[in-house]
């Protein structure tokens, strides 16, 4: 069972949760999930539009992925795989990775500077037991927001 470690980089506020994997879903030829669905972390895509658990806890497997027309306070914007060396990084070398990583993937998906838009991003890492035991090396990045949910996505929209 793989498992991953989410760090959550708004302001000052961090969380920790993992999940793991599981099978896919139904999507329409534009990629996107036809019916609100609950999603193994491993399975999400560029462009899915994410709930995530009211209640973050330690542990969890899936998140709600949901047509970009519906409410969501979330989209993956960008996978990552991290390649540098076979020995787990730790938390702290991932999370500057992945917040370089993001940062750098944020303009060209969004279409505006993060300094000028309306969205944070947040992102998914490698957990030590998925890294070891399951070669897990990719960071999801997640755009994000504080106010009023989304409703379409977020690519291109210059927020």
């Amino acid at each position: 069972m793989s498992r991953w470690v989410a760090v959550l980089s708004l302001a000052a506020v961090s969380a920790l949760v993992v999940g793991c994997s599981s099978g896919g879903v139904a999507r329409g030829k534009d990629g996107q999930v036809r019916h609100p669905t609950n999603l193994s972390v491993f399975d999400l895509r560029v462009g899915d539009c994410v709930v995530p658990p009211k209640k973050i806890k330690a542990d969890f497997a899936k998140v709600r992925v949901v047509p970009c027309r519906d409410q969501h306070p979330m989209e993956s914007f960008a996978l990552v795989s991290y390649g540098k060396g076979d020995a787990y990084p730790g938390q702290s070398a991932l999370q500057d990775y992945a917040n370089a990583a993001c940062l750098d993937r944020f303009s060209g998906y969004v279409g505006s500077d993060y300094r000028d838009s309306k969205l944070f991003y947040t992102y998914l890492l490698p957990s030590p037991r998925g890294w070891n035991e399951d070669h897990d090396r990719k960071v999801v990045c997640l755009l994000t927001t504080t106010g009023a949910q989304l409703t379409k996505s977020a690519k291109g929209s210059r927020m």
